[in-house]
């Protein structure tokens, strides 16, 4: 499907959507509770849905209520798919959702029942090393790592799991999830510097409001520097009725993002005080030189004389769209540096990223670990073929939208994995976007309203 965007900047007020990170870890934390919880998250993705369908695999009941989900949890001891389901190997279908697989998998084999994990899109070559590795050597037993499906079987045993710091944050917070499902302790020890360590701290938090308390020290080992997160074999997850999804600071970036282009955007439902490490949007947006205001619920940006600036992405890795969209309307040159792990994104981020900006006229150079943005204050408009990739969808709307000609964005209902009602959303600011005509001259626009999805 795709979007035809026409310049016109943003402008108004948006209500933030669920955030998709703390979603997946209180839908899988309520699944391995006690007893029914309801979840408030008002919207959803085809990310959340994938880990929804596993968690039901599993034999969990999640319905679909005016507020958000009832979940029942997971039946102990029952065969997966329910308690009077066959006791067959169930398929577990992550969809493209690279948190569902490595959240799932270290659950799955915490849960010592056989399974069979699959997913779609570039998803079996984003890698599980180390963290299949440390599953193996505390007694689970997998198929050969590298290809889908993944085929699981035997009992995690605790212990101490080891992680280096630089890889993804989601083996930490997967392997915490499935530390609340063991009668064992463990610890997760972790190299320092941990990048994305606020994610791992979404995660303590989610487990907190099950009653699951992770306990977090530093601590070294051979002289390196450590940190080590540790849940008791007797801790054991509680359901207390009822939580809450917190709204999404990295879709909100993208509208944020646009403000400070031109206009004026805000977003409502944004928790100031949110452990998601995407809140850093805000000071970034402020360092390039846009005007960041918050209160009464809302954060806002102002378009102002932006300048390019350097950017570590370490911890950020899912702003550099949003910024880099930012930097080609900037005066100046902006470095996005240690950004290296977005090459195991959906898609290649840093040359998708680079793709779509220079087909609507940025000047952009991929570097080793990120990218050189030298700005021009202006873009074109162009073709831009979004890679199957959420991000990059957005990202060239929200640069078309400061164009000076129109853009087409080629495979864009790709949004619907993190946001299907994207571009509703972009046209309550007050966008031009529209579906192009199909081979036979007529829309064919297969995106979702929240509602429908």
């Amino acid at each position: 499907m795709d979007y035809i965007i026409e310049p016109k900047p943003l402008s108004g007020t948006i209500d933030a959507i669920a955030s998709k990170s703390a979603a997946h870890r209180l839908l899988i934390m309520a699944a391995l509770a006690d007893a029914t919880c309801d979840i408030d998250c008002a919207t959803t993705s085809k990310d959340i849905d994938a880990t929804i369908a596993c968690l039901e695999a599993l034999g969990a009941r999640i319905a679909r209520t005016k507020t958000g989900f009832r979940v029942r949890p997971i039946p102990q001891g029952a065969p997966a798919g329910g308690a009077d389901a066959p006791a067959t190997v169930p398929t577990l279908d992550c969809g493209e959702s690279g948190s569902t697989l490595r959240f799932m998998l270290p659950v799955v084999c915490a849960l010592g029942r056989p399974a069979r994990l699959m997913g779609h899109g570039r998803l079996a070559e984003r890698p599980l090393s180390p963290l299949y590795e440390q599953l193996v050597e505390h007694g689970a037993v997998l198929s050969p790592a590298g290809t889908l499906p993944l085929e699981v079987s035997g009992t995690l045993a605790g212990g101490t799991f080891e992680l280096p710091g630089d890889v993804s944050s989601q083996y930490v917070s997967g392997l915490l999830m499935a530390a609340a499902a063991l009668r064992d302790d463990v610890t997760v020890l972790v190299s320092e510097p941990v990048e994305s360590r606020a994610y791992i701290d979404m995660t303590v938090s989610a487990l907190a409001a099950f009653g699951v308390t992770v306990e977090v020290r530093a601590t070294e080992k051979s002289g390196h520097a450590l940190l080590a997160y540790r849940v008791s074999g007797s801790a054991r997850p509680a359901s207390g009725g009822a939580v809450s999804v917190e709204g999404d600071w990295s879709n909100a970036a993208f509208w944020l993002s646009s403000g400070a282009c031109g206009g004026t955007v805000g977003v409502r439902g944004l928790d100031l005080a949110s452990g998601q490490g995407d809140r850093a949007c805000l000071a970034a947006l402020a360092a390039f030189g846009a005007r960041v205001s918050t209160g009464a619920g809302v954060a806002s940006v102002t378009h102002d004389g932006l300048r390019g600036r350097t950017i570590e992405a370490s911890g950020i890795p899912d702003l550099v769209p949003p910024l880099a969209g930012v930097a080609a309307l900037c005066e100046g040159t902006t470095r996005i540096v240690g950004a290296a792990r977005l090459r195991l994104k959906e898609s290649d981020r840093l040359e998708t990223v680079c793709a779509a900006l220079t087909a609507m006229g940025a000047d952009v150079t991929v570097e080793d670990d990120g990218l050189t943005i030298r700005g021009r204050g202006t873009l074109a408009g162009g073709e831009v073929d979004a890679a199957n990739d959420h991000r990059i969808a957005m990202m060239a709307a929200i640069c078309g939208a400061h164009a000076t000609g129109p853009t087409t964005i080629h495979g864009a209902e790709c949004v619907q994995k993190s946001y299907p009602a994207f571009f509703d959303d972009f046209r309550a600011l007050g966008g031009i976007a529209r579906p192009a005509p199909d081979a036979a001259g007529a829309a064919n626009d297969t995106t979702t309203s929240e509602s429908e999805a």
